[in-house]
């Protein structure tokens, strides 16, 4: 079994290694020649934990390997992957997918046989049908089908969904490229994996369901949280309460600034509008994407009550800038939002991140980057905790109090416990419990 994988970012990157990593000959397509030349050198363009390791042994091994000929790498291929980016068009709202239809178009000329085109980018229902017809355009006479198999990927563990998930997607009608597909992923029918056939519109549905239905667990839990504070309930017994409910569940019940990255807002926003254009809009999600964004922005304003209803002259230590841990995607994190807000107010910012600040440069002016998470609060007015690395989590209260010019927290992902701050004699702001001296 011979793969290509167009495009060498998160998905396309650790889903080429992954399955490498099952036995299965990988070739990586991407036109920046800067990135290829990096990776062939064991450069990683991410941050995700074992994606380099894994990278070096299939590399060694034979089976992984790079270029930026597509035609090259398409050649032979038994199963050609798009993995190319579908950001939100701006203006509308809509997934840009000129990548895929670009990367369909090279595909279609350099195909030899029957080849199986697999859409792994995120795309609205109906791209499968698009490429389809593109390449059949193309090449009238080609011997194709155009498979759905959506990724599930959170960033940061990456590697072992994609090893053991929870399910794997394809949507086919073609019985050959069923089998393509069944082969690929047979290493998973070992652990006995749900595997769901389907077509490929209810494929790419299934993606975007899914991510939007998080986003509103997510969305959820944080008015929850807000509700909490008024009434003088612990959110955090309240998402255990109700994740114990089997019909309900734990996950994606953690109350913070709101939700970021790479998937959930540009798919919330892609499937409203797709909604919208079929005459059959998702209110529940439209809320969800408004309420996600005005709780980012409302982020800072906690801040400046928990500094006496003022930041003016006043130096905020940030802990985290990624929009979770073990990244360094600083896509739609909430920090995009909260540092900006705080410097117009007049806050001087100190921040350290243990893998994102590299990105951070690129989008956050006017900050001073740290080497460490002490530095970053040494003469600080406040600690503002934005993303829950585990390295913030063991930190010594008592040397944090003495870096800090105050003893003032705003911790906007409940790592500390609110009883253990009081007795370190800290003020403290947290979400959806008790705030103590603050």
């Amino acid at each position: 079994m011979r793969v290509a994988m167009i495009g060498t970012g998160y998905v396309g990157l650790v889903s080429g290694a992954c399955f490498s990593e099952f036995g299965t000959d990988v070739i990586c397509v991407d036109k920046d020649v800067e990135k290829i030349n990096r990776l062939e050198d064991g450069i990683m363009p991410i941050y995700e934990p074992g994606l380099d390791v894994l990278v070096e042994n299939n590399v060694k091994a034979g089976r992984l390997t790079f270029t930026t000929d597509l035609k090259e790498g398409v050649k032979g291929a038994d199963a050609v992957f798009i993995a190319v980016g579908t950001p939100t068009r701006r203006g509308d709202g809509h997934a840009d997918l000129s990548y895929v239809y670009a990367a369909a178009e090279e595909i279609a000329d350099a195909m030899e046989g029957f080849t199986v085109i697999v859409t792994k980018s995120t795309v609205p229902v109906g791209t499968g049908r698009e490429v389809e017809r593109i390449i059949r355009a193309r090449r009238p006479d080609a011997d194709f089908a155009v498979v759905s198999n959506p990724e599930f990927l959170r960033e940061g563990s990456a590697i072992g969904d994609f090893m053991r998930p929870d399910r794997v997607v394809i949507g086919t009608s073609d019985e050959r490229a069923r089998e393509v597909m069944s082969d690929l992923y047979r290493p998973l029918y070992l652990i006995e994996t749900p595997i769901v056939f389907t077509t490929r519109e209810t494929s790419e549905m299934i993606k975007y369901a899914a991510n939007t239905f998080l986003a509103a667990k997510i969305t959820f839990i944080n008015e929850i949280a807000d509700l909490c504070e008024k009434v003088g309930a612990d959110v955090h017994d309240v998402a255990r309460g109700i994740g114990l409910d089997g019909r309900i569940g734990k996950k994606f019940l953690h109350p913070g600034p709101g939700y970021g990255g790479s998937c959930f807002p540009k798919d919330t926003l892609a499937l409203v509008r797709t909604a919208q254009e079929h005459g059959s809009p998702l209110r529940i999600i439209e809320t969800v994407v408004d309420v996600n964004a005005k709780r980012k922005k409302a982020m800072a304003d906690r801040v400046i009550a928990a500094c006496g209803g003022s930041v003016e002259g006043k130096t905020i230590g940030i802990l985290g800038l990624a929009f979770k841990p073990n990244t360094d995607d600083m896509r739609d994190a909430p920090s995009l939002d909260i540092v900006p807000a705080l410097i117009a107010a007049g806050a001087k910012i100190k921040a350290f991140d243990p893998e994102a600040m590299a990105e951070a440069k690129k989008l956050l002016d006017g900050i001073e980057y740290c080497d460490g998470a002490y530095d970053a609060l040494e003469g600080a007015d406040a600690m503002v905790v934005l993303t829950e690395w585990n390295e913030f989590r063991g930190m010594d209260l008592g040397r944090v109090k003495n870096a800090l010019v105050n003893p003032i927290v705003v911790d906007l992902r409940n790592v500390y416990d609110p009883t253990e701050m009081a007795e370190s004699g800290f003020s403290y702001s947290c979400v959806g419990r008790a705030n103590i001296g603050g």
